[in-house]
């Protein structure tokens, strides 16, 4: 079982996760933040990764701590289920419609960090929630779990649609890009040997 346990605390917030890669897409979320919990929870769904996220965050400041924290939390739990990268398929790209949204997502499992974010929401919030924190979960999330990505929404006018577009997007990407590769026969996909 490739699976994966963070338990990080700073003075800002106090956050618990797990990851199973090989699950069904359960989750049990909660991190005291409607908008993002409904991120994760399809984030859960559609990579068929087994989710379990608490926060405990400065919810009193605002939401940019938990929300960043998680993600830096989720990447190191995630790279830790993966270990050496053995056999998995490694790329994945796809397009992911979310009514009038049309949203690209690409990764490389490469262990070399670079996210390029190319999404603008026509709205500052969506309920509560900061538009401008999608970007920073997304931002911990590459670096801390190893991960070259590009995110691209190339055209769409609802933000809670464009936020779920980016979240699918990534979730299928890495449903395709973390599967193992019977072909690869258990070595590490790169002519280097090691990623």
């Amino acid at each position: 079982m490739r699976a994966g346990e963070i338990d990080r605390k700073t003075a800002e917030t106090a956050i618990a996760v797990k990851v199973n890669l090989d699950g069904e897409g359960k989750a049990s979320i909660a991190t005291g933040i409607g908008f993002f919990d409904h991120m994760l929870e399809l984030f859960a769904r559609h990579s068929l990764i087994d989710l379990h996220v608490k926060v405990e965050g400065d919810l009193h400041v605002d939401f940019h701590h938990s929300v960043e924290d998680t993600g830096i939390a989720l990447g190191q739990a995630i790279a830790k289920a993966l270990g050496d990268k053995k056999g998995i398929a490694r790329y994945a790209d796809l397009h992911l419609p979310m009514d009038e949204t049309l949203t690209r997502v690409c990764v490389d499992v490469s262990g070399r960090p670079f996210l390029v974010f190319r999404t603008a929401f026509p709205t500052p919030k969506i309920g509560e929630f900061d538009t401008e924190l999608v970007r920073e979960f997304f931002q911990a999330f590459a670096v801390q779990a190893g991960l070259t990505l590009h995110v691209e929404t190339l055209y769409g006018v609802n933000s809670h649609h464009i936020a779920e577009s980016c979240f699918k997007g990534l979730a299928r990407a890495l449903r395709a890009a973390l599967a193992v590769d019977p072909r690869e026969g258990g070595r590490v996909p790169s002519t280097k040997g090691a990623l």
